[in-house]
């Protein structure tokens, strides 16, 4: 099971102590998402949390500028972005690509554009913030897993207790702000 930490709310320290905690767990995807930030403190918190994160892939919310500068593993769009195939002539071999998706159509397309995987949301009411988007459910994120080759990680409301369910249901992982706070 893939195992994705997406950061944000948090300090730059928690932020750290978070990276540290998930690294040491094993974890295999961090994405650094902290919007609030400009692009040179985007760069610094980037670079600090590829030297706290161990073997982890890290990759950087939107900001495909601040993921190829600091020589991160990848970048996260969401489904309106650019595709991932505009991104690849600018990009290093091997740049990971993934790209929010909140239905089976976006999830298809995503594929196509030459995203790498999908983060699939809302699966359940998210635990960290409201969503204007009702849950998809395990039905709704089976169908978008069968839709697609790639993989998909689901996220939204994903517990360590719900995660298996997801799994069993098609995904290759979980995504997740608040399952990976506290460890």
């Amino acid at each position: 099971m893939i195992r994705y930490h997406i950061t944000g709310g948090l300090t730059l320290e928690e932020t750290l102590a978070a990276v540290r905690r998930s690294a040491a767990a094993g974890v295999e995807m961090i994405q650094v998402r902290e919007k609030q930030l400009g692009a040179r403190e985007l760069l610094r918190w980037t670079e600090l949390v590829m030297a706290a994160a161990g073997p982890a892939k890290v990759l950087v919310n939107v900001r495909v500028d601040v993921a190829l500068a600091c020589g991160a593993a990848g970048v996260h769009l969401p489904a309106d972005a650019p595709p991932p195939g505009v991104w690849r002539r600018l990009a290093p071999a091997g740049f990971l690509a993934g790209v929010s998706c909140h239905s089976v159509e976006e999830t298809r397309r995503a594929e196509e554009e030459g995203a790498d995987f999908v983060v699939f949301s809302p699966v359940f009411a998210p635990l960290s913030k409201t969503s204007p988007l009702p849950p998809h459910g395990l039905d709704g994120l089976a169908q978008a897993c069968r839709a697609v080759r790639i993989p998909v990680l689901a996220l939204g409301g994903v517990t360590w207790s719900n995660a298996g369910s997801c799994v069993a249901a098609g995904a290759a992982g979980v995504a997740g702000i608040t399952l990976f706070r506290n460890g």
